[in-house]
């Protein structure tokens, strides 16, 4: 049995780790390879480098909150200490919105899929799998992230594959072929920083971690070095293989890859791991929407009933429940994409009050214990998370503006409940 109100500690640094890995590689790198190879050609590897290192300032920011604050509310957590509750309110709002609609969205790429597997409906097939995901979450968390590190084992499964079968034409291209010069290299970095989200879910699992305030930060560190290596890797592969035309005019390109070399039954095999790796994207973002809600729920800013903790299985059943049953609705509202893709402003704009707030709080907490500390300051300015901002802003810049709108409006309505709250 487990203390009402307390979430079981089960997870280590491996099971942390491997849980980011999924979450991070998820559909991201099988969907964006095309476009973005269209945009920075041959480059792309460069692509993804330039990106891992924008997400790379952030991150650090992350560990260092998360070292100073293990708590499932992350972000709020981070932003009231610095900012104020009001103020984190609206931050914890805008990463509630951006879960659960990431969840439907990733669930309906699951749907595609499926339908082009077997011709069942794209909604049907997502709703059972938020059905079924929301059943396990709620199970307990070990069973969770055991079924991630199995997913995630089989997306990372798919990548080695894939480089392995490009081994042989390493060489075979030129890797500085940028058909829309330097300035295509950035805006395919713009693209790609997308493949790179899913750090920032890694905090939300503080309160079910075993020593989370080593953990977490070396769990974020370890979880974007190995996806940006395998990022590297597997684009300079893929390019090798196809050259950046054939990458940019394909709409899987990772089957394509295998199908070019080893024939029909390798392009079925690497479909069925973009199955998966949606599936255990899904699943993830469903965890970290739900914890986040139940940590705003313990400290009083949503309703408490989210915060109840299931007296068996040790997780927050009921906001498990919430999450998947938004999620659900979300699915049937239409352009799911055009509401999926304001998520990304929204997660800009919280990194901009995560990298913020590590700042503000070197100057209002000095001497408050950080078993992880960003490293590089000047004048007791933290560097990286300087960078972090300048590189939030230009990804806002990349976006369009009817999703910047959508975006302001979450940002409004959030500031608008945190008014009437007080």
């Amino acid at each position: 049995m487990v203390r009402e109100g307390m979430l079981r500690r089960e997870l280590g640094l491996v099971g942390v780790t491997v849980s980011g890995i999924g979450i991070i590689l998820g559909a991201g790198i099988y969907a964006l390879l095309g476009e973005a190879a269209g945009l920075a050609g041959n480059a792309v590897w460069l692509s993804f480098g330039i990106a891992a290192v924008m997400a790379a300032c952030t991150a650090l920011s992350y560990a260092e909150l998360s070292s100073m604050f293990p708590v499932a509310a992350a972000e709020f957590e981070y932003v009231s200490q610095a900012f104020g509750r009001r103020a984190a309110f609206v931050v914890g709002w805008l990463i509630l919105a951006g879960g659960v609609l990431s969840t439907a969205t990733v669930a309906l790429g699951f749907g595609g899929y499926v339908a082009g597997a077997t011709g069942v409906p794209i909604v049907p097939a997502a709703l059972a799998l938020i059905v079924g995901l929301s059943a396990l979450a709620i199970r307990g968390i070990r069973e969770t992230v055991l079924f991630a590190i199995a997913m995630t084992l089989i997306e990372v499964g798919g990548i080695v594959f894939v480089i392995f079968v490009g081994l042989p034409d390493l060489g075979s291209v030129d890797y500085f072929v940028m058909p829309n010069g330097v300035s295509g290299v950035f805006k395919g970095a713009a693209l790609v920083f997308f493949a790179f989200m899913g750090f920032e879910e890694m905090v939300k699992l503080a309160e079910e971690t075993k020593n989370p305030g080593r953990t977490i930060p070396k769990a974020i560190v370890l979880a974007l070095g190995i996806a940006g290596t395998l990022y590297m890797l597997v684009t300079v592969s893929a390019v090798s293989v196809l050259g950046w035309e054939r990458l940019a005019a394909s709409s899987a390109p990772f089957a394509e890859i295998a199908g070019a070399v080893l024939g029909e039954n390798a392009f079925a095999a690497l479909t069925l791991v973009a199955l998966f790796a949606t599936a255990n994207t899904a699943l993830l973002l469903l965890v970290a929407a739900s914890r986040l809600a139940y940590g705003m729920a313990t400290s009083g800013s949503l309703p408490s009933f989210l915060g109840r903790v299931h007296g068996r299985f040790g997780t927050p059943w009921v906001a498990v429940v919430v999450a998947g049953a938004i999620s659900s609705a979300f699915l049937f509202a239409g352009n799911i994409a055009y509401v999926a893709n304001a998520t990304n402003a929204v997660l800009f704009l919280t990194f901009m009050a995560i990298n913020a707030a590590a700042i503000v709080l070197r100057f209002r907490a000095p001497g408050a214990v950080r078993p992880f500390r960003i490293p590089v300051s000047i004048r007791g300015i933290p560097v990286i998370p300087l960078l972090g901002i300048f590189f939030s802003v230009f990804l806002l810049a990349q976006l369009d503006p009817d999703v910047l709108a959508l975006g302001a409006v979450l940002v409004v309505s959030g500031a608008l409940i945190a008014g009437l709250r007080g």
